[in-house]
């Protein structure tokens, strides 16, 4: 068995060498009542690496967040909630580094500032490739950024992570199933419950902690314990949603 960190080297290799469309199925599951058990699946179905993690009795822990562009200070402000609460897993919707010509020049605008404060936690991040993200970006980051989508399961949830220039509310995938769907790029939060009559699933945007738009206050989103949570840079909810496996 490969080490964590030879995992992600492996799926950054797939990152560097395959196109943007390559994604990577994200799989958390829960083993026992102290046990979670996380893998890394390629698209090319070769290698399974996998990493035990002991949590003792608590939830998967996961925060989402969204267009950083290159700011460190909202960056480190996200950052400093998640060691705090001891986040298992940080989840990005891509445009991390480039501030974007739309956008204007973020407050702390440092992107190999957010590089390191990134790299640091390596090993803890899974994210997808936005708009504003090069293969330059990517040569920077130790993980991979390339993936159009990513597919992560936990306890029997299934959120199809995307930046929103691809898929998006007026474009949502045909496959695979899912019963959250979560993207950035709009810099507007989001949480709405799943719609059974049409089959949508329930959807999560958390909005942008650098450039946040429709009269929002910067934000971030947070999952544990079957709950998920849009929230404030002090961690205050705006928002919750409850979600179940869809049945339909």
């Amino acid at each position: 068995m490969k080490s964590f960190q030879q995992a992600l080297l492996y799926q950054l290799s797939c990152a560097n060498n395959h196109s943007p469309q390559s994604h990577v199925l994200f799989f958390a599951r829960k083993v026992g009542s102290s046990e979670r058990k996380i893998s890394f699946l390629s698209q090319f179905g070769v290698n399974l690496l996998c990493k035990t993690h002991t949590y003792g009795s608590h939830t998967m822990k996961i925060l989402f967040l969204s267009d950083i562009h290159g700011s460190v200070p909202a960056l480190q402000t996200v950052l400093q909630f998640f060691d705090q609460h001891h986040f298992d897993l940080l989840v990005i919707l891509g445009d991390l580094l480039n501030y974007g010509p739309r956008n204007g020049l973020p407050d702390g605008l440092d992107a190999p500032g957010v590089v390191d404060l990134l790299n640091e936690r390596a090993d803890k991040i899974l994210a997808v490739r936005g708009n504003c993200d090069s293969e330059v970006d990517q040569m920077l980051l130790h993980f991979p950024i390339q993936g159009t989508y990513a597919l992560l399961v936990d306890e029997g949830v299934k959120f199809f992570l995307t930046h929103g220039h691809i898929y998006n509310e007026q474009c949502l995938p045909q496959a695979p199933a899912c019963d959250v769907f979560v993207y950035g790029h709009t810099h507007v939060m989001r949480l709405e419950a799943a719609d059974e009559e049409t089959h949508r699933p329930a959807i999560l945007n958390p909005g942008s902690p650098t450039f946040p738009k429709g009269g929002n206050p910067p934000t971030f989103a947070t999952w544990s314990s079957g709950k998920l949570a849009l929230r404030t840079f002090d961690g205050q909810v705006i928002r919750t949603l409850d979600i179940l496996p869809c049945e339909f």
